[in-house]
């Protein structure tokens, strides 16, 4: 059910010397002085841990605690427990940490190997979480801010200015392909309706049988039509689609990262041939991270690159590419969705239809007593 998560989520100074009155040996001191500084250790990215397995049956909760080594040629050395949860959760929470990227820290400019105690807060009804005491990215330089500012509003007017920023509301309808080894192997019909900025109602049908997914914020449920069964969303599925939020190009180009991320002007990078991309970096205080591109010409969005974890351990390098924007009502908006896995192509969405600012009734969100209730298709 968490195929479609990408839908909404569719969217650097020297000082100088003025003279130099003592001459040789001295003024090479000098300088080696200025240069040896001393700089702490800087966690670049912090992963969250995964969710165990048995996650939405616990009733677990506490703190990890764990003694790491940060090794002074940039990797993780030994990791010590010293404070566990059961169940597995601290060998969860051990993996993300063997995945930390830093800077290290540095004695009279020269990187060492320091230990530092890192923590990981778990409940078994929220998921995990990073203390905000945790060292994490520093700010981001004014300089920078303002060049990844700027490229948003850019990409704003492109969009349609106020018109865009004016959206409440969004419906969709259209159809999502699943891709495997450059074919289609599977598609669904859907209609996915939006209510800015964490609610949201999609509904496919595959061969007549219908699957509904809702989230209101931190609660879910789906429809299952093939088993006609109501269920309560996990932890887990409610988690992957408030990170789906966190990867959409609405919630950068609106602002809803606002306090809980830094943001930071990467430069310019190759696109097609002749045309190059602004690349801004939202980092979430946890470490996750979601890198946008914009066409340096005309501001254009043309895709969000993160990285997401499997259940099995392994990174996968997720690419949401945008194309074929068509102007509804003065706002242009991307027609097609590809998502790209590890460097190929995974799934597809192709919206046939898009309307901006209908009424939405708060009904639709609302979990129906009755499987029966669900029989009925969504019209607008």
């Amino acid at each position: 059910m968490d195929n479609f998560a990408f839908t909404r989520r569719s969217f650097r100074g020297y000082g100088t010397i003025s003279r130099l009155i003592i001459a040789g040996f001295f003024v090479s001191a000098l300088c080696l002085g200025i240069a040896a500084q001393d700089t702490p250790l800087r966690i670049i990215e912090q992963p969250l841990p995964e969710l165990p397995q048995n996650h939405s049956t616990q009733t677990v909760q506490g703190t990890v605690v764990l003694r790491i080594q940060f090794l002074n040629f940039g990797e993780i050395g030994e990791i010590n427990r010293v404070k566990e949860l059961p169940g597995g959760i601290t060998e969860k929470a051990i993996a993300a940490a063997k995945r930390i990227k830093f800077e290290p820290e540095k004695k009279d400019g020269k990187p060492v190997t320091v230990v530092k105690e890192i923590q990981y807060f778990y409940t078994w009804n929220g998921g995990w979480q990073i203390p905000s005491s945790a060292p994490n990215t520093a700010p981001p330089a004014p300089a920078e801010a303002g060049k990844a500012e700027a490229v948003i509003a850019k990409a704003i007017q492109t969009l349609g200015g106020n018109a865009y920023l004016q959206i409440k509301t969004q419906i969709g309808r259209g159809k999502f392909s699943v891709i495997k080894e450059g074919a289609v192997v599977s598609f669904q019909m859907f209609v996915d309706v939006l209510v800015f900025p964490d609610k949201e109602r999609t509904e496919f049908k595959e061969n007549g049988v219908k699957t509904v997914q809702t989230n209101t914020g931190d609660t879910g449920w789906v429809f299952d039509g093939a088993q006609e069964l109501i269920k309560v969303q996990t932890a887990g599925q409610v988690a992957n689609f408030k990170q789906g939020i966190r990867t959409s190009l609405d919630n950068l180009l609106r602002g809803a990262w606002k306090g809980n991320a830094d943001l930071t002007y990467i430069g310019k990078r190759r696109s097609t041939l002749g045309k190059r991309n602004d690349v801004v970096k939202v980092t979430y205080k946890d470490g996750f991270s979601v890198e946008f591109e914009f066409a340096a010409d005309d501001g254009l969005p043309q895709k969000a690159t993160y990285k997401t974890v499997k259940g099995d351990g392994e990174e996968v390098t997720e690419e949401d590419r945008y194309a074929q924007f068509i102007d509804i009502a003065g706002v242009k908006s991307p027609f097609v969705i590809d998502r790209w896995t590890n460097g190929k192509p995974s799934s597809r969405l192709n919206y046939d239809s898009l309307d901006y600012n209908k009424q939405v009734p708060d009904s639709i969100f609302t979990k129906p007593a009755n499987p029966k209730d669900m029989k009925k298709d969504l019209k607008w």
